[in-house]
Order: structure tokens, then C-alpha cells, then sequence
């Protein structure tokens, strides 16, 4: 998000063409309401702006280099992973000028997996040796750890601090079944603050990031023995072990496609 609203000479008109279109033509107040959103998604601050840069910088490096033997995440073919990690890499960061001309120049084996992830066909043709299935043996390549470890160094400590406020607000407001548990744009149940690096970072809460967790804890909770040391040794080795254990006291769930609280 601070590549698509924090360089607005080189993506402003862009994205407000995207948002103008929103509205239909006959909205009231079409181009206030446009500006009225634009301003409300903008987020990093200048005290952030370099640690949010070079995270990300040092992500799209790990990920060019995971992708110069392989097309997808895990082989020759694309898994529920490269469909999750589509979502920002193309709907923010390969459309929006600033960040797209980034990683064109910076990692254009990215860009290049988001043109293939975003046709019907493989366009693979570069990828000469490779096969059309995933790697032998669930092999998990030691290139993506180098990603995951990347992502945990902000995600783990704000995944905690965002569990701790809930679990706090949870037992203050216990809220009915069926409450929604949704952030909404312009209000928020509050904010954290947690540290990456040597900087401090606040952020809004937003319970959707626990109730995808609770997939990982389930698939956890429900494996054999076996199955949930390999598990483990693989959130250790990419720096998010600590994911096991942030749980909420509560469980999220879905009504009319919205997220709720459950018992």
C-alpha cells in the first residue's frame, strides 16, 4: 500500500481513474467521494517509510531469486500459494506504475510470474528443464524459506500484538454470537503498536488475519504426530513458529460472507 499512495506523481492519476469508475456516473459528489477514499487508504508514515521500503525490497529480491530455477512457488505448476500471493504482487504492486516499474527493473522474474499467474496458458517457455507438476517429495525449496523469513519479521510480531489486543477486548466486550468481526474503512477497533527491526510500528486491528490463521491451527491441531513435528520444524526454520500459539480466546467464523464471532 505505501508504493501504491505515498508516490502520488507517478500513480495518482492512475488510481483515480480505477476509483472514479467505482461510482456510477449519475453519483452525487462522484469526484469528492473518490478523493474521500484515496485519502482514507493512505497509511505509512514518514517515520515507517524506509523500513517498509527495504522490507519490501528485500522481499521481491528473495522472490526473484526463488524464481530463476522454477515458474511457480512449488514446481511446475501454480498451488493455492501463488493464487494468495497474486492478489497484492498484481492488484497493488505489478498495476500501479510506481511499484510495477520496480519490479520490472528490480525483479523482472516477479513480473514475469505475475503475467504467467494471470493467463490461461503456462507461459513458461523460459523455464527449460522444468517439469508441469510440483517438486518431488513435497520438497518446500530453501529459496522460499528465505521469502517466509522475510514476511515473519514484520507478520509474527503484529499477528501478536493484534491477538493480544483482541483477546483483551474479547473479555472486556464479550460480544453476542453472530457479531461481526469485520474492519471496516474509517473505523477500527483500535490500534497496536509492535516493533520490527528497531522500529516501532502502529497499525489498525483487523481480526480477518486470525480467522485465516485458524486454518493453520486446525490443519495443525487435526494432524498426526508425525505430520505436526515436520510442520513445526518448517514454521521454525522460516522464523514463524510463534504462530502456533497466538490464538484467540474466541473463534471467527462466516455469515452472509462476512466475518462473525463464534462461541
Amino acid at each position: 500500500m505505501h508504493f501504491r499512495w505515498n508516490y502520488p506523481e507517478d500513480n495518482d492519476e492512475f488510481l483515480r481513474h480505477h476509483f472514479f469508475s467505482l461510482f456510477p456516473p449519475d453519483t452525487p459528489d462522484r469526484e469528492q467521494k473518490t478523493e474521500s477514499v484515496m485519502v482514507k487508504l493512505r497509511g505509512v508514515t514518514e517515520e515507517t517509510r524506509e523500513l517498509v521500503e527495504d522490507l519490501y525490497l528485500e522481499f521481491l529480491d528473495a522472490l526473484n531469486n526463488h524464481f530463476e530455477p522454477t515458474p511457480y512457488l512449488l514446481g511446475g505448476r501454480p498451488c493455492l500459494g501463488d493464487f494468495g500471493l497474486l492478489a497484492p504482487l498484481y492488484g497493488h504492486l505489478g498495476r500501479d506504475p510506481r511499484p510495477a516499474g520496480l519490479m520490472k527493473k528490480l525483479a523482472p522474474r516477479v513480473y514475469r510470474w505475475v503475467e504467467r499467474m494471470n493467463r490461461a496458458d503456462r507461459d513458461a517457455s523460459e523455464y527449460f528443464a522444468c517439469g508441469v507438476d510440483f517438486l518431488p517429495n513435497d520438497e518446500i525449496p530453501s529459496t522460499l524459506l528465505a521469502v517466509l523469513r522475510i514476511l515473519s519479521q514484520d507478520f509474527v510480531p503484529e499477528t501478536r500484538a493484534s491477538a493480544d489486543f483482541l483477546n483483551s477486548w474479547l473479555l472486556e466486550k464479550n460480544p453476542e454470537t453472530g457479531t461481526p468481526a469485520v474492519f471496516r474503512l474509517g473505523s477500527s477497533m483500535g490500534s497496536i503498536d509492535f516493533k520490527v527491526r528497531t522500529q516501532v510500528i502502529k497499525a489498525l486491528i483487523v481480526p480477518y488475519r486470525h480467522f485465516q490463521l485458524q486454518r493453520l491451527h486446525r490443519v495443525f491441531d487435526e494432524s498426526e504426530t508425525q505430520v505436526q513435528r515436520r510442520l513445526n520444524r518448517l514454521l521454525v526454520a522460516c522464523g514463524m513458529a510463534d504462530l502456533l500459539n497466538i490464538r484467540l480466546q474466541r473463534q471467527i467464523g462466516r455469515s452472509d460472507n462476512l466475518e462473525v464471532w463464534l462461541d
